[in-house]
């Protein structure tokens, strides 16, 4: 019993993976696989996934989501004392509203080199004329999170969603 591995349900991995676990519903729901969730004194106060395409919105990014939810929990739009865990590193508009709620740390899985806006291109959540700036911690848990972007994308080149997929499987049986 003493050689076991104790989990530490406050660490960066633990909730990586919560987000990891919205990310994977917003895969099965077609949308780009980025989840997020939100914690304050190591409690998860809000989760959510991209839902651009169900919403038709382009700014239900899973971030905007989940600090919307936050807010509400805290009963305030300020979050400075939370940490947003987020399986993709955040766009410039997502970077913008995370420094707007003035959260404390940003934590996030993959980077991305084309529009990264916490260090990959540029990094707005440490601008130094804006009037907050949080602390960040880049890779974690990056090759899950990787992969799974990376598994979505290559699906969609191929020209393949589940559904579609599985609409052309049916007229194959049909025909």
């Amino acid at each position: 019993m003493a050689d076991e591995p104790i989990i530490n349900l406050h660490s960066d991995s633990h909730f990586m993976g919560e987000a990891l676990r919205q990310a994977e519903r917003a895969y099965e729901a077609e949308e780009v696989p980025v989840g997020a969730v939100v914690v304050r004194d190591g409690r998860i106060i809000a989760r959510a996934f991209n839902q651009v395409e169900l919403l038709k919105d382009a700014t239900a990014h899973a971030e905007m989501l989940a600090l919307t939810q936050a807010e509400e929990m805290a009963g305030d739009w300020r979050l400075t004392d939370c940490t947003l865990y987020v399986t993709k590193e955040p766009c410039p508009m997502c970077a913008g509203a995370i420094v707007h709620v003035r959260l404390a740390r940003v934590v996030f899985g993959a980077s991305d080199a084309k529009a990264g806006a916490a260090g990959s291109v540029l990094n707005l959540l440490r601008f130094p004329t804006l009037n907050h700036r949080c602390d960040i911690t880049a890779g974690v848990r990056e090759p899950e999170c990787r992969m799974l972007l990376q598994n979505f994308f290559a699906e969609q080149r191929q020209g393949g969603s589940k559904a579609g997929a599985a609409k052309e499987r049916g007229q194959k049986k049909k025909g």
